[in-house]
């Protein structure tokens, strides 16, 4: 197996959990928050959409779906357009609401610029360096994998939310 085909099938791996979980969702469920004060399943598949489409299209030096298909209109959140949901208070967290079908159609637009851009990856370009903020320097490989991470820790989360009895 080549690196990108192992990545596509970690992405891949996401973007069915996030079908899966958004599957039969309504607008109470998708803004329940956990305990009253946990993220809710819109706005953690939103975060996810939002991390993966910001590294993705940094990292290949490629437009954000989130803004250059108009993701940011049809959302139409009380947000800054750059916003990922990083720091996000609890009302942050609260404003973020959408229907499944908006939220998965964001999701399935970035994961295709995500499978367009790694099928076009070898090898070596995964030890591109794409940011020299960190010491060492962060490599196009390590970033594809923490997005991976971070993705599937965040619909991980939607996905038991999901399971949880209602309050």
């Amino acid at each position: 197996m080549k690196s990108n085909e192992l990545l596509l099938d970690s992405f891949s791996r996401i973007r069915e959990t996030v079908e899966a979980t958004l599957k039969g969702l309504d607008d109470g469920p998708l803004v329940r928050r956990p305990g009253g004060t946990g993220n809710s399943i819109a706005w953690l598949i939103w975060h996810l959409a939002r991390v993966e489409d910001v590294q993705v299209a940094d990292a290949g030096g490629l437009d954000q779906v989130w803004t250059a298909q108009d993701f940011v209109g049809r959302f139409d959140l009380p947000l800054s357009r750059n916003d990922t949901g990083y720091g996000h208070s609890s009302e942050q967290v609260d404003a973020v609401q959408a229907p499944p079908e908006l939220l998965l159609g964001y999701y399935d637009a970035v994961h295709r610029q995500t499978v367009e851009f790694v099928r076009t990856l070898g090898d070596e370009d995964l030890d591109r360096i794409v940011d020299t903020r960190w010491d060492p320097p962060v490599t196009l490989g390590v970033r594809l994998v923490s997005t991976i991470a971070d993705c599937l820790q965040h619909v991980g989360q939607a996905a038991y939310a999901k399971g949880l009895k209602r309050p």
